[in-house]
């Protein structure tokens, strides 16, 4: 492909000294990237209780962070780095910087990655609008972590936040080995857009398809539909093509976790790893939906077991079962399975 990398080339450090580049993600489970704004003390504070019920903590720097409090913001997550064993925990530390075009911008990489650069396993960068953004951050990156001797590579995921983003997102998902995944930004997709709404993720009221008129006047059915699916599917392929991991985002509503649940079980569906939770409401919700049904499990394993080399047919429980349906039986099977290497709880549940 014009303008990319040759292969052999792709996963040579960017920088002399700096850690080789991932070949394969490391496995995690990210069900949920818990955002925190680590400007505030009381918030920090909590965090050592908050941790061990998550599989990421974000300290947030970037949106819903005041002008005035981004150095606080910055000075909050090294403190954090230091005050939380997360690897302990088996939790993600993950950071959202600001824009690459902001004047926080560059001093925060250079803080991050000297103060937290082997703690840090992800950098979210935000309104990412094609892969010369991503060429950017890796060259700086590399070369800031062969400056403070960081062991192993930071790697990037990219918020899909404006149409320039959406219609560049095959590139986005190829742009380096750093890339672990990409999630959707709605609400400023929707002003990049113009889209008229002023939600955060989720459904409304106004995008519907509704049914012919009846001859007798009766009342015609109407449903809401999800004016997100188009992007959400784009953006799944993408990452699925690539080996990287696609996340729902941010859903706004706090005081609707029925909607919530219902949108993450549709980015559960088509394929996303987790989604973020803004309060600690969503937590549990994330954890619930982007974990395989128990029985769904069982089932699957069913199906391993009846076809061990993946090839044949087999009937099980009256349902016919060949190559493909082993291959779905899998995935669900691999996710468990890694989930219950994480998470007792689901241990017991899955059975493994």
């Amino acid at each position: 492909m014009t303008g990319m990398k040759t292969p052999r080339g792709f996963f040579k450090p960017l920088a002399i000294g700096a850690p080789t580049p991932y070949r394969e993600l490391p496995a995690r489970v990210e069900r949920m990237i818990h955002f925190v704004p680590p400007h505030l003390d009381k918030v920090r504070a909590k965090l050592p209780e908050i941790a061990p019920t998550v599989d990421v903590i974000l300290a947030n720097l970037e949106d819903a962070i005041p002008a005035d409090a981004k150095g606080a913001a910055l000075a909050g997550l090294v403190a954090m780095s230091r005050e939380i064993d997360f690897k302990a925990l088996g939790v993600g530390f993950w950071t959202r910087i600001n824009c690459l075009n902001s004047p926080w911008h560059l001093d925060e990489i250079s803080t991050i990655v000297e103060k937290a650069g082997d703690k840090i396993d992800v950098i979210m960068v935000p309104k990412v609008e094609g892969p010369w953004d991503i060429f950017y951050m890796d060259q700086l990156l590399a070369s800031l972590e062969a400056k403070h001797g960081v062991t192993r590579p930071i790697l990037l995921h990219a918020i899909l936040e404006t149409a320039e983003g959406v219609m560049n997102v095959e590139a986005i998902a190829a742009a380096s080995p750093r890339m672990q995944g990409i999630s959707l930004g709605p609400a400023d997709l929707a002003a990049s857009r113009a889209m008229k709404t002023t939600r955060v993720g989720g459904g409304h009221p106004g995008y519907r398809v509704i049914e012919d008129p009846h001859a007798d006047g009766a009342p015609r059915v109407s449903v809401q539909q999800d004016l997100w699916h188009y992007t959400f599917a784009k953006m799944v392929d993408a990452c699925a093509a690539h080996g990287i991991k696609p996340f729902y985002g941010p859903f706004g509503a706090i005081d609707d976790p029925v909607a919530c649940e219902q949108q993450f079980r549709n980015a559960f569906l088509m394929g996303c790893a987790g989604a973020w939770s803004l309060h600690p409401s969503q937590i549990e919700i994330a954890k619930t939906v982007f974990s395989p049904d128990p029985a769904e499990v069982a089932f699957a394993k069913k199906i391993l077991e009846a076809m061990p080399d993946g090839t044949g047919v087999a009937m099980i429980d009256g349902k016919m079962q060949d190559d493909a349906t082993w291959k779905q039986a899998k995935v669900m099977v691999d996710c468990a399975r890694q989930i219950a290497a994480k998470d007792a709880e689901y241990r017991a549940l899955y059975g493994f």
